[in-house]
């Protein structure tokens, strides 16, 4: 197991390997899992959103957790996420991830009918009580259908192994009342909507996003800019990161991630059903994009 005292740095959101069958790509996934850690970032999320995680099967999630679990070694935590309608489920997958080895768990609401906050609140605390390890918790308002308010991050922040928080608002204001109202109790953890370096002028603790998958050297290092306060060259780095995000905002995100990989050299194979692969244009703009960045 890794250490999992203080969860801080670069995350990337692992895409999910599946084959036209279905099979998980073992050897893909390990591989990229290899080429992260080589790249030094500093903790692994498989199944987040990048993760593709609405369209797996149980059996499919649980194995890519096992892979990178595998693959990672106990050198980085693995923070896998968990992701279901009912509490009962939560609190089931939570229990899984973590007897395949996972180091925590990054925790998610998914919700057809809209919920009260003792709905949300219940469904978060049960999550973490399935688990000793670390809970992140997620908020993304653009795709979930009950969001966390700030009364009840506030209380959740008492909740011992409840210790962090990624916040994919896109507003940075949110985050620091979010820093506010837990009062220390809460790492937060930025998205890759939101401009990293600012996030932690604010006093995040890092990021967990997709793009790390494809720049993760360079996340790394805008990382310890920051961590060294080191503003101006963070910032200088962080407006030619932004690009990035600028081009995959554009397009559908596991789309977009998944093709920069296989660019890059990585047989991730194409978004699962009924998401669409990448156009050929679109192709074309991450290809200049990385060769622009020196990425392939």
């Amino acid at each position: 197991m890794a250490d999992t005292s203080e969860l801080r740095g670069v995350f990337p959101y692992l895409v999910s390997p599946v084959d036209s069958d279905g099979r998980v790509m073992r050897g893909v996934l390990a591989d990229l899992v290899e080429h992260l850690i080589d790249a030094g970032v500093h903790g692994l999320t498989p199944l987040g959103s990048t993760g593709e995680f609405a369209y797996l099967s149980t059996a499919q999630r649980l194995e890519i957790v096992e892979v990178v679990v595998q693959a990672a070694r106990g050198r980085v935590p693995v923070i896998a996420g968990v992701a279901a309608t009912t509490i009962r489920d939560g609190g089931a997958m939570a229990r899984e991830v973590m007897a395949r080895g996972a180091d925590g768990v990054l925790a998610i609401l998914e919700a057809y009918f809209p919920l009260p906050d003792s709905g949300v609140e219940a469904y978060f605390r049960a999550v973490a009580e399935a688990t000793d390890g670390p809970v992140v918790l997620y908020t993304n308002p653009q795709f979930q259908r009950a969001d966390l308010s700030l009364p009840v991050i506030r209380r959740l922040s008492t909740v011992p192994n409840i210790r962090y928080i990624k916040d994919a608002s896109t507003n940075t204001g949110r985050l620091l009342s979010i820093i506010n109202e837990t009062e220390g109790r809460m790492g937060v953890f930025a998205a890759s909507a939101h401009i990293p370096a600012c996030v932690m002028m604010l006093g995040g603790v890092g990021w967990m996003a997709g793009p790390g998958c494809i720049v993760p050297r360079q996340s790394v290092k805008l990382y310890e800019l920051c961590r060294n306060g080191k503003w101006e060259a963070a910032m200088a780095l962080q407006r030619e990161l932004w690009a990035v995000n600028q081009a995959f905002a554009r397009y559908s995100l596991a789309a977009c991630i998944k093709g920069a990989l296989e660019l890059q050299g990585f047989p991730v194979g194409a978004p699962l059903p009924p998401q669409a692969p990448l156009d050929e244009a679109g192709r074309e703009e991450i290809r200049q994009l990385l060769k622009r960045m020196d990425l392939l």
